[in-house]
């Protein structure tokens, strides 16, 4: 029998609608959801469930609203028993990761990914940053393209890596105009441009990063129950005060996600559970792997009954 890992997904993963059924039907998400409301003194519940979409894509609303999803569905699942061997998130998902480690508290979570937000939409003015997804290049190349295009253009780097063949581009709007246009260079087939709110993941997040840090000075942070694999190098961590100080970190630089699945795989997983809204981790990881099993636990049918066979 392989190892579980259990991951949580991050900014982009949104719907109206999320978390609606698991709310109805499940006493343990409904609890999350309450807390949820109650810590944020708003009702992120209601915006996850009806909307509108405008105000849920708002960085400052999505990050809470993808948190309390995403807990309220493992709180659901937990009812089945399983038990994961390590546990990972994608940006955003780390902080559910956390709280699945027993690191956060969930009120502590939910206010500091409320405020995380707030600090990157905050950090770049709107229209000054850029983010675009490079298809088909390696990330050697692409490296090499942004640092060359860095001393040029404007500052551009890689933001995450999430699996072969797509990576996410992040930094100044001249510098990521510049890899749309020359993104050929460094053999990509296509590069699209995203639709964000800042220059996520890249040093000009450096404002956020430093606001964050000052917040998550007030959160105590616990030891992990089961191993944390970080963003920013892929690898494990326990240790709370290391994840405190990873979560600054991992604003201005790059998600390592295709290594962070390639390690997970090397330790000997071969069963994902993607707890939250969507489905995107699951292809992502099928891209780099296309044998192990990814179970998609984002309703409440599927919290109910999603057990890898």
């Amino acid at each position: 029998m392989g190892k579980i890992a259990f991951v949580f997904p991050g900014q982009g993963a949104q719907a109206v609608g999320m978390g609606r059924d698991a709310y109805e039907s499940s006493e343990a998400a409904r609890d999350i959801y309450d807390r949820a409301d109650e810590a944020l003194g708003f009702s992120i519940s209601k915006l996850s469930f009806e909307g509108p979409e405008e105000q849920l894509r708002q960085t400052a609303n999505t990050q809470p609203a993808l948190l309390a999803t995403s807990v309220a569905l493992l709180e659901a699942f937990k009812s089945q028993g399983v038990r994961p061997d390590y546990v990972a998130g994608h940006s955003l998902g780390e902080y559910s990761a956390l709280v699945a480690a027993g690191v956060l508290a969930f009120e502590d979570a939910i206010r500091l990914v409320r405020a995380r937000g707030q600090f990157m939409e905050q950090a770049v003015p709107s229209g000054k940053g850029a983010m675009a997804a490079v298809l088909g290049a390696d990330r050697e190349p692409l490296a090499a393209l942004c640092a060359d295009i860095t001393s040029t253009a404007g500052l551009v780097e890689l933001a995450n890596v999430n699996c072969p063949g797509q990576i996410v581009v992040s930094g100044s709007a001249e510098g990521v105009a510049e890899v749309v246009a020359r993104g050929k260079e460094a053999g990509a087939k296509r590069v699209i441009p995203l639709e964000v709110s800042g220059p996520f993941h890249s040093s000009l997040m450096q404002p956020a990063a430093d606001a964050l840090s000052s917040e998550l000075a007030k959160v105590n942070f616990g030891e992990a129950s089961v191993p944390v694999v970080a963003n920013v190098h892929a690898k494990p961590v326990t240790s709370g005060e290391e994840l405190r100080k990873l979560l600054v970190d991992q604003v201005v630089s790059p998600v390592q996600w295709e290594d962070t699945v390639k390690w997970l795989i090397s330790e000997g997983v071969d069963t994902f559970y993607e707890i939250g809204s969507g489905t995107v981790l699951a292809g992502l990881i099928k891209k780099v792997d296309k044998s192990v099993q990814v179970v998609a636990v984002n309703t409440s049918a599927a919290a109910a009954g999603a057990v890898a066979q």
